[in-house]
């Protein structure tokens, strides 16, 4: 079974046991094995397949924080002007919080 979630402001789709990054929560002070919901469930597939209108009404996903603060590969950032001896290079890593989908109810 599968699950299509809004996370992050974005659109996700999940199956129970798959481990994932989401946004950061509670600025990295999660505690490991701490529970999670998703409300927002957009669709349900598997066996039926249930579209909500726009979200699936008693439907939810359950998480497990595996590691409360992640950080991402390094994205650099180059800026350049032609002809003006200006060149700059900066770097940024973002932070997220690793969880295991435990359950998908609905």
């Amino acid at each position: 079974m599968y699950a299509v979630i809004v996370e992050g402001g974005g659109q996700r789709k999940v199956e129970s046991g798959e481990i994932m990054l989401i946004d950061l929560i509670d600025e990295g002070k999660a505690t490991k094995g701490q529970k999670i919901s998703f409300d927002k469930v957009l669709m349900l597939g598997g066996g039926t397949i249930k579209v909500g209108q726009p979200l699936v009404a008693g439907a939810s996903v359950t998480a497990e924080v595996i590691e409360p603060l992640v950080k991402g590969e390094k994205v650099f950032i180059q800026k350049w002007r032609r002809r003006k001896g200006h060149d700059k290079k900066t770097g940024h890593r973002q932070t997220y919080t690793q969880v295991k989908v435990t359950g998908i109810n609905g």
